[in-house]
């Protein structure tokens, strides 16, 4: 390449600021704010815009060696697998352009047709342009986003750094090193020493509030294994905050629109946002979290559903910072409590501080920010002209008051070194500079002072939010400035007993209780379905097949949410029948795949959301199909905007189309395809040539075939003339008996069921196969399918609680063994270490299937005795169980790892769709309550030593004090004191707007005749 070792150096130091946004290398702020714009601006002169740009300016064809010498630069960096894309600007007077621009374009060439090292990891590219082709506003906005703008004038790269970079500054003075003060911990009275009373406390935590919240707390020193957080969202805003207080906070999209950073590193666990107190005498520092900085004394976290409240006292001083977001506004609100216990009047002042994001990731929007504050409340507010897919927001930080001072600049509030933990503009009583525009490392930090005097409190409410425009954010800070917190508040947790409160049960197993009464609903809701983020995943898509499990558990709660989810699901299949796997909402970006499983369950999906609305008609609703590139051969996936196509169908049309499709895409034994994968994305490559067959997939089919096969009969009734040659209702019978068949005649392995067919044939899930010999799903829905021989369906459970629950590690595994080096490949599940996640460990989703199996085989005792096992409660009921388990004791996990040194420990939390499906296995299999359109439906199925439970339920404005009762009696029921008929074990009651009193007698025995 030619490049001596003295410039390698300089384009070394040059790299500092493409990685770093240094401003020194950039336009003016002034320059910065007048060129900002969005990233589509560029497009037109084949700029993505994705990665850094270094823009180098030249009007003299003498300065050419600088444009070669930059060449050779961006070739260094692209060996070294740094992209980033070299625009050059042609600035030459018009009569003499042409001359310069094939000098730039020979170099360009030139450099070019150099041979590449590594060339298949280079990204970047060059554009050279003509300045009198370009409009003003480009040239302005590509001086705006340079993250290094060079002058070819100035001479050389040596140079130019040597211009830029002044000689290295004195060392700080010592007087602006000197440590803070810590706090100290005084007890406020006696009664600040003993633990709050908790349920299942495990040393660090339990239930308080009848369950409804979980307290963390956190002694001197310690801290949660794992972050345990809460999830709290409306529709189009949340956050999330761990015990300890870190967490992040976005808008529309908790992807997409971060408004502070996610982060998933379960160490670090960095702080996005944080409310300081500081003593203005002792100049000591305060926070009523344990992050980002603590003393030695006590901190409490309380996790609600809505709400997160955190509680400490230092020197005298309580603090109480409340967290919540309205029910509609883009906003949270965070009240800080203070309280004068030290018997002295106290001068303090608070500092509100937040990072700012506004995109995906500080690293690549931060350059773009710009900041400036609210003459009339004081509020920084802060846009990212940048963003193409939130443009216009505006979002804000605001502290209730004007502030005493404040500044937008990172690098002026933590110091050059410093960190959150000691921030520099919190070390002195130097006021924060006002500094604010384009340009900066961008931030949010307001600082206001605050008097207690003798047993005084004061509320200090800090709003962080984002709107459409200056205007609505200057609206939203004047109106909860003036609101009722305290109301609003309200408002908020008489939503959530709405949501949570239609089924409240009370059984002899206290932990069940606590989870069905709240905690899995509101994971479902408040995560799974409103935020689509938790700690380990910001997601923000929705998955085809995810949130349409997810509706099915809110049958008693919100079945209108159901419905409009499937609508909105079938929104996204393509004309084929297949679908978006998943896609994000806000543009209708989504990743076509080869996943077989996703086009059977809006069908799935629809069928059991009409078994428990009777809502019929939504099969005619119309919804529009996509139309997009269909994958070529040999490709996966392909991820990209698809159009809205000109067909329109009803919603039965786009569930018979997906269960069309998928009889098509049968294989050689008689089995669905697996495709690229079908519940288990992970096995992308068991049936990567296009042969593989799935048995699990087939049960699904089989049994959703059945379910929609009365919905083709009757439109066939209806409308025979435009019934096709071969009805659908006719080969769909006819495929469910091929199926059935197929599944009994070859996927029968002696003692259970296969998983799979690889490509050439070869089982997988079988007693011969080197790893996967029984997998979980292929037995359970052997059973919930209902199309399994009895007698097989009961012998492949038995096999699967002999082979897959270790009762003595509290794991129920997806499959046993894990993959280890095998035979064959599997697809990337084979990546993930043996024993963790879906490779072998307990995957809590598939596990939940197995609850409802053993349920429907009317075995009450096993079905309870797995939901306990499973029951996250029970992994952490001692310190040395938490310290096993790691992860929150109050939702579900994922997975749990089974294999040492790690056996026992949780994965994934929050985010997964098992908390949904342990919801109905608890509700719907064991306690046997569930929705049938106007009538509510009771058929228990308890473990033997149970002398039963009673429920209240409040459901369709209709209120129901149940008791279920075992008896050695005949079974029988009394509604309001008449007695009821039974049909079939079962006790159907109308959901007739009254309120009533319901007793069933059941014998102990029941469980198992059924």
């Amino acid at each position: 390449m030619g490049i001596q070792p003295e410039e390698a150096a300089d384009f070394q130091r040059l790299a500092g600021p493409i990685l770093y946004p240094d401003a020194r290398f950039r336009a003016p702020a002034e320059a910065i704010e007048r060129g900002a714009g969005p990233q589509s601006r560029l497009w037109q002169h084949g700029i993505s815009g994705d990665l850094p740009i270094i823009l180098m300016r030249i009007d003299s064809i003498d300065d050419i060696g600088q444009v070669r010498q930059l060449l050779r630069a961006h070739e260094y960096w692209r060996m070294k697998r740094l992209g980033v894309d070299v625009v050059i600007i042609n600035e030459r007077s018009s009569s003499y352009i042409q001359d310069l621009q094939q000098a730039i374009e020979t170099a360009v060439l030139s450099s070019q047709t150099q041979p590449r090292f590594k060339k298949e990891f280079a990204q970047g590219a060059v554009i050279a342009l003509r300045a009198d082709l370009m409009s003003l506003e480009v040239r302005i906005q590509l001086q705006s986003i340079a993250c290094v703008a060079l002058m070819a004038h100035r001479g050389s790269i040596a140079n130019q750094l040597a211009l830029t970079l002044p000689a290295r500054r004195a060392t700080i003075p010592p007087q602006a090193l000197i440590k803070r003060l810590l706090p100290r911990h005084t007890p406020l009275n006696v009664s600040e020493t003993p633990l709050p009373a908790l349920e299942f406390f495990n040393g660090l935590g339990g239930f308080a509030q009848d369950g409804r919240e979980y307290v963390t707390v956190l002694e001197a020193g310690s801290s949660s294994p794992a972050p345990w957080i809460n999830v709290i969202a409306n529709a189009g805003f949340g956050f999330q905050v761990s015990a300890e207080g870190a967490g992040y906070v976005w808008a529309d999209n908790s992807r997409e629109n971060q408004l502070t950073a996610w982060s998933n590193d379960p160490v670090v666990d960095p702080s996005g946002d944080v409310i300081y107190v500081r003593d203005e005498e002792s100049m000591a520092l305060y926070t009523a979290t344990s992050r980002p900085l603590r003393d030695h004394g006590r901190y409490l976290a309380r996790h609600g559903f809505g709400y997160s409240q955190f509680e400490h006292q230092a020197d005298g001083v309580a603090l109480e910072l409340l967290h919540f977001v309205p029910l509609e506004a883009p906003i949270r609100i965070s009240r800080l409590r203070l309280s004068n216990h030290s018997g002295r009047p106290r001068t303090l002042s608070v500092t509100a501080y937040a990072e700012w994001v506004l995109g995906t990731s500080r690293s690549g929007s931060a350059p773009f920010l710009i900041s400036h504050p609210d003459a009339e409340s004081g509020a920084l507010l802060v846009e990212n002209p940048w963003n193409i897919n939130f443009p216009g927001r505006v979002a804000f930080l605001d502290i209730g008051t004007q502030p005493t001072s404040w500044t937008a600049d990172r690098c002026e509030f933590i110091g050059h070194g410093g960190s959150l933990a000691a921030p520099a503009g919190l070390r002195s009583h130097t006021p924060l500079s006002g500094a604010h525009g384009a340009g900066l490392d961008p931030c949010a930090a307001l600082n206001r002072g605050v008097t207690l005097g003798v047993g005084e409190s004061v509320d200090i409410v800090v709003l962080m939010g984002q709107s459409s425009s200056i205007t609505e954010a200057k609206s939203l800070i004047a109106r909860y400035r003036q609101a009722d917190i305290d109301a609003e508040l309200a408002l908020v947790t008489a939503h959530w007993q709405t949501q949570l409160n239609a089924v409240q049960v009370a059984t002899p197993d206290r932990a069940m209780d606590i989870m069905l009464n709240g905690w899995l609903m509101y994971q479902t809701i408040a995560c799974r379905i409103t935020a689509r983020s938790g700690f380990y995943q910001a997601s923000g898509a929705y998955g085809f097949r995810d949130q349409l499990q997810d509706g099915m558990a809110l049958t008693f709660t919100s079945p209108d949410t159901t419905r409009a989810h499937l609508l909105r699901a079938a929104s996204r299949q393509f004309v084929e029948g297949d679908v978006q796997h998943w896609w994000l909402p806000h543009s209708g970006q989504g990743v076509r795949t080869r996943i077989s499983d996703d086009r059977v369950w809006l069908a799935y999906a629809c069928a059991r959301y009409i078994a428990t609305s009777h809502d019929a008609a939504v099969l005619d609703e119309p919804v529009s199909f996509l139309e997009g590139a269909e994958l070529a051969p040999g490709e996966h996936d392909c991820f990209f905007q698809p159009m809205i196509a000109g067909e329109t169908a009803s919603l039965f049309e786009h569930c018979a189309r997906g269960l069309d499709q998928s009889i098509a895409l049968t294989g050689e034994y008689g089995l669905p395809l697996i495709g690229g994968g079908d519940w288990n994305d992970g096995m992308n490559r068991v049936g990567e040539a296009g042969k593989g067959e799935s048995v699990w997939l087939g049960w699904l089919l089989v049994h959703t075939l059945e379910l929609f096969l009365p919905f083709a009969q009757q439109r066939e009734k209806l409308s025979p003339a435009t019934a096709p040659d071969t009805p659908r209702a006719e080969r769909w019978r006819a495929h469910i008996t091929a199926l059935r068949l197929a599944l009994e005649s070859n996927a029968w392995d002696g003692q259970w069921y296969r998983r799979a067919t690889f490509d050439d044939g070869s089982w997988l899930g079988s007693k011969e196969s080197d790893a996967c010999q029984i997998d979980s799903i292929a037995q359970t829905w052997a059973v919930l399918s209902g199309a399994a021989e009895p007698h097989r369906a009961a012998l492949a459970m038995a096999s699967l609680e002999r082979e897959l629950i270790r009762h003595d590690e509290q794991l129920a595994l997806l499959f046993w063994p894990p993959f280890d080096q095998p035979q064959r490949d599997p697809g990337y599940i084979g990546g993930y270490p043996p024993g963790m996640r879906e490779n072998g460990g307990q995957y809590s989703h598939a596990a939940m299937w197995a609850i409802l199996a053993f349920a429907k085989l009317g075995e009450g005792s096993k079905a309870h005795g797995l939901f306990a096992l499973l029951n996250p409660i029970n992994h952490a009921r001692t310190a040395e169980e938490v310290a096993c388990y790691h992860v929150e004791p109050y939702v579900v996990a994922a997975d749990v790892y089974s294999v040492a040194p790690h056996t026992g420990r949780g994965g994934w939390t929050w985010y997964t769709g098992s908390a949904g499906w342990m919801y109905r296995a608890g509700v719907e299999g064991i306690l046997g309550i569930r929705r049938e359109g106007g009538w509510l439906v009771i058929a228990p199925c308890l473990p033997q030593d149970w002398p039963g439970y009673s429920a209240t339920l409040n459901i369709a404005n209709t209120r129901y004090a149940v008791k279920v009762i075992t008896t050695n009696e005949a079974p029988s029921a009394q509604l309001d004191g008449r007695i009821l008929t039974r049909q079939q074990g079962e006790v159907r009651i109308p959901l007739d707007g009254k309120q009533h009193q319901l007793d069933v007698f059941i014998k102990p025995t029941t469980a198992t005749e059924q």
